[in-house]
């Protein structure tokens, strides 16, 4: 065995490539996800394989790192469940921020429920009053209506005609009164006739009278009424009212008037005097105009007209 000369080891070494032995790799497990948030980070940032700095190009160990960087962001971020975050001071101040606009808005919300509820309380008293200004309103519009009915129906007077008087029986014969007093007494029958007539156009009215006095000498010597009746609007009838009397002293007012037979000699001055009632309902019992006329006649009686119709349409007057 001969010695090796520097320069045959020089010669071996650049023609036969020497290998440099192969360290193992070790890998760092990453902990689970059920574990801490912050050894999740420090495991995950290790968990790239070990490498001899002799074993592998320069440029490998830093795309490792940063593939090994990527994934183990990759996993942080995938592995955190609600709830599971990291706070830092950062999201604590921002949550205090977020409290604080919370608490100013819930403030403003307080504030703005006290303003609209004492709105409604001054609004509330209207809101309760509806129903009663609806009645109020209601009843004016009703009292407007009922007086503009009223209105209109006074005009429409009922208009009555007096026709005619006839006399059947008129004597005078001697008597004496309740209490024994000697006088003339008078009995008369007699039919008085008038035309009544209804001017409304809208609305009926019932008709009645005073009594209806037949009079002598400021005497009342024959009365009646007329009987109710009712008539439609735009209508009329003719009425017939019976004056009858019998016995009636005079006191001395008959002297002269009839002979010893009992009939007239002369000429007997009569007045008529009676008010004719009239009442319409034209809206019920709440609008019920009334009209009163007053009539009165004055005529003379001639026992050449007994039986005969004596005509009043000049004599009398309408009040």
């Amino acid at each position: 065995m001969h010695a090796k000369t520097d320069s045959e080891v020089t010669s071996l070494a650049t023609s036969s490539p020497t290998r440099s032995p192969r360290r193992p790799v070790y890998y760092v497990q990453s902990p689970s996800r059920d574990s801490h948030d912050g050894e999740k980070t420090t495991t995950s940032f290790h968990s790239t394989p070990v490498l001899s700095p002799m074993g592998s190009p320069p440029h490998s160990h830093s795309s490792v790192g940063r593939h090994s960087r990527e994934s183990s962001t990759s996993r942080f971020s995938g592995s955190l469940k609600p709830g599971s975050r990291k706070i830092s001071p950062n999201d604590a101040s921002r949550g205090s921020q977020r409290k604080g606009q919370k608490q100013w808005k819930e403030c403003d919300v307080i504030e703005e429920e006290g303003l609209l509820e004492d709105e409604e309380r001054q609004k509330g008293l209207p809101r309760r009053c509806y129903f009663l200004a609806f009645v109020l309103g209601f009843f004016l519009l009703f009292s407007l209506f009922s007086l503009i009915l009223w209105g209109a129906s006074r005009p429409q007077k009922p208009k009555i005609t007096m026709k005619s008087i006839t006399i059947e029986q008129f004597t005078i014969q001697a008597g004496s009164d309740s209490t024994g007093v000697a006088t003339d007494m008078i009995t008369v029958n007699s039919t008085l006739r008038l035309i009544y007539r209804n001017m409304g156009t809208f609305f009926g009215v019932h008709v009645t009278s005073s009594p209806v006095d037949l009079s002598f000498s400021d005497i009342a010597i024959a009365s009646g009424s007329i009987k109710k009746f009712y008539q439609s609007r735009r209508s009329q009838r003719q009425v017939a009212i019976s004056l009858m009397s019998d016995k009636i002293p005079l006191y001395g007012s008959g002297a002269g008037l009839s002979s010893s037979t009992g009939t007239i000699t002369v000429p007997v001055p009569l007045k008529l005097n009676f008010i004719v009632k009239s009442k319409a309902y034209v809206l019920g019992k709440l609008v019920k105009p009334k009209f009163y006329k007053k009539i009165e006649c004055q005529f003379t009686f001639d026992s050449k007209k007994l039986n005969s119709p004596i005509s009043l349409k000049s004599s009398c007057t309408y009040d």
